[in-house]
């Protein structure tokens, strides 16, 4: 996913669309990559109508302390504007080497650095001695207001549990609108589980889309960009990622809000990035017409 360009950021801040989706890479397979808080303060300081989501962040890549100081200030300088997605990364194993993390260990170091994120933005100290973390009174302040939501992504049944029990929603990506169903009641019963209460989830989609008069026309802009960021054939991803007009985007995406999904992050394609944030815009409206009627 290229950087968006400013002429692009006051395109969809015009289009009415509430709300721009960053990834996050250190090193993707050939080097690729950018920092997902650096572009989202980048955005936020771009278009002041705009929230910024990104997803997903690769948390345990970093240390949770420097990277608990960084949502503190996004947050005095654009409170209540982020929304951060975390996740373990793995689809490129040496991405996580040469960070200095064992490809094995990231699920657990991912619990341990998530939980420990969320205790340093409450703005208390912190004291823990961990498998992979240790600290004696790490103190971050001011603690976000308000509090900046947390989603977890991934796909396996471990990271709908961390969902659970340290999210405050999750985001799916390449599942259908029954495996997101399914997502949601697993979440469900491991929040319970764990005496969490109830949470006002806030369970998100992430959906590659190529907009076009015709399915074939979506897919040539589509399919050559999922190609070269994953280096595997777009019949992969083909039957999640739908191609074609806006209504029949939006129509592919309903049963998605029917499971749970209260967030779309469109991966928009298209032949001219003016026809991709059109489209995105008419996806927008026509799914506000098809889940309300």
């Amino acid at each position: 996913m290229a950087a968006i360009t400013p002429d692009a950021l006051r395109a969809i801040a015009a289009a009415d669309i509430d709300h721009v989706v960053t990834g996050d890479h250190v090193s993707f397979f050939v080097g690729a990559g950018f920092d997902g808080l650096v572009t989202a303060t980048a955005d936020l300081a771009s278009e002041a109508r705009l929230r910024a989501f990104v997803a997903v962040y690769l948390l345990n890549l970093r240390h949770p302390v420097p990277v608990a100081r960084q949502l503190s200030t996004i947050s005095e300088r654009f409170p209540g504007r982020l929304t951060l997605g975390v996740g373990v990364g793995g689809e490129d194993p040496h991405e996580l080497e040469i960070c200095g993390v064992d490809p094995h260990t990231r699920g657990r170091r991912m619990n341990e650095s998530l939980a420990l994120l969320r205790a340093l933005l409450t703005g208390e100290p912190v004291t823990h001695h961990g498998e992979f973390f240790d600290m004696d009174d790490a103190l971050i302040l001011p603690a976000p207001q308000p509090p900046i939501p947390i989603v977890v992504g991934g796909r396996s049944d471990a990271a709908l549990r961390r969902a659970g029990r340290l999210g405050d929603g999750w985001i799916g990506i390449w599942n259908s609108a029954r495996r997101f169903a399914e997502a949601v009641d697993i979440i469900d019963s491991e929040a319970a589980a764990t005496g969490r209460g109830a949470v006002e989830w806030q369970h998100a989609m992430q959906v590659w889309c190529g907009i076009g008069p015709d399915p074939a026309a979506g897919r040539a802009a589509v399919a050559p960009q999922m190609e070269a960021m994953y280096t595997i054939p777009f019949e992969r991803f083909e039957r999640y990622s739908r191609c074609g007009t806006a209504e029949s985007i939006a129509e592919f995406l309903a049963p998605y809000v029917d499971a749970g999904c209260r967030t779309f992050n469109l991966l928009a394609c298209a032949g001219h990035p003016e026809e991709a944030v059109a489209g995105v815009a008419e996806i927008r409206r026509l799914l506000g017409k098809l889940t309300t009627s």
